[in-house]
C-alpha cells in the first residue's frame, strides 16, 4: 500500500477552483494512486524526475512518487491550460 504525504495548499487552493460537480471523480482517481501510484493512464513528466501526471477530463493531477519509500505526493490538480506552467 502506498502512503500520502500531507495534502498541499495547493492542491487544496486548485480544487476551490473546480466545479463542484467534477471533485468526486478527481478524488476517485487520487485514491486508485494508493494501489497503484503508475497506473496504465499515467505519464511521466519528462522535466521532472520522479513526476507524473494523470488526466481526469479536461484536468490534470500532478503528482510526485517516491519509489522506496511509496509514497505519492499530490502538487497540483489544475485545467489543462494551465497545469504545467512552473514546472
Amino acid at each position: 500500500m502506498v502512503t500520502y504525504a500531507p495534502i498541499q495548499k495547493s492542491v487544496e487552493k486548485d480544487l476551490r477552483k473546480i466545479p463542484g460537480d467534477l471533485i468526486p471523480n478527481i478524488s476517485e482517481h487520487i485514491e486508485k494512486l494508493a494501489r497503484d501510484p503508475v497506473p496504465h493512464e499515467s505519464y511521466k513528466i519528462a522535466s521532472a524526475e520522479n513526476l507524473y501526471r494523470i488526466r481526469v477530463g479536461d484536468y490534470r493531477v500532478i503528482y510526485r512518487v517516491l519509489h522506496d519509500s511509496r509514497e505519492v505526493t499530490i502538487f497540483f490538480v489544475r485545467h489543462r491550460s494551465i497545469a504545467y506552467r512552473g514546472l
